[in-house]
């Protein structure tokens, strides 16, 4: 005899329920919360972009100091120095001389390095590559292939020496003995 109960039939297996999915529904409230951070996160990106994408429409503005301005009287410069208060602020150097008064760059015409005033060998030498130029802005040692360039220099109404950096005069074109190039006092 065989048990009957033991082992059902096909016919009489239980009935099983649809497998469901292991994950819950979402609820309403939820989504709302997700939906809302998604939409803070995509505004917070655009608005970045945008932000980015305004800067190129202003230029980048570089602050430089005036290229003309006043130094002080001529009486305030003694005859044979090389005056250096203004070699950082301005970028000039002020020499002046029994000829007279001139502003020197303080630019080296080999690469651009910034030379030095050397009080003991009554020179400047540019520490890059070696060139030399004398009190007078002539080069004559090391790689420099032209001499230093003066400024404009002018006298105000009220007698203060007016230097304009807009205004070079080059020594190799014959223009350090034009009006401006050196101020005669």
């Amino acid at each position: 005899m065989t048990d009957a109960s033991a082992t059902p039939t096909p016919s009489e297996a239980p009935a099983q329920e649809p497998e469901q999915d292991s994950a819950e529904p979402i609820e309403r409230k939820s989504f709302l919360s997700w939906l809302s951070v998604g939409w803070i996160a995509f505004a917070a990106a655009t608005g970045g972009f945008f932000t980015m994408m305004g800067r190129f429409m202003f230029p980048n503005v570089l602050f430089e100091p005036p290229q003309s301005f006043t130094i002080g009287f001529p009486d305030d410069f003694q005859i044979g120095v090389v005056d250096e208060r203004f070699k950082d602020s301005r970028g000039i150097w002020v020499v002046r001389s029994y000829d007279g008064l001139y502003a020197l760059s303080t630019v080296c015409t080999h690469l651009g390095c910034t030379p030095n005033w050397l009080i003991t060998d009554n020179k400047f030498k540019c520490p890059c590559h070696g060139s030399g130029f004398r009190k007078s802005g002539i080069n004559f040692e090391g790689p420099a292939p032209r001499p230093l360039e003066r400024y404009k220099v002018t006298l105000t109404e009220d007698g203060q020496v007016f230097v304009d950096k807009s205004v070079k005069f080059q020594y190799e074109k014959g223009q350090w003995d034009l009006p401006g190039a050196i101020l005669k006092v």
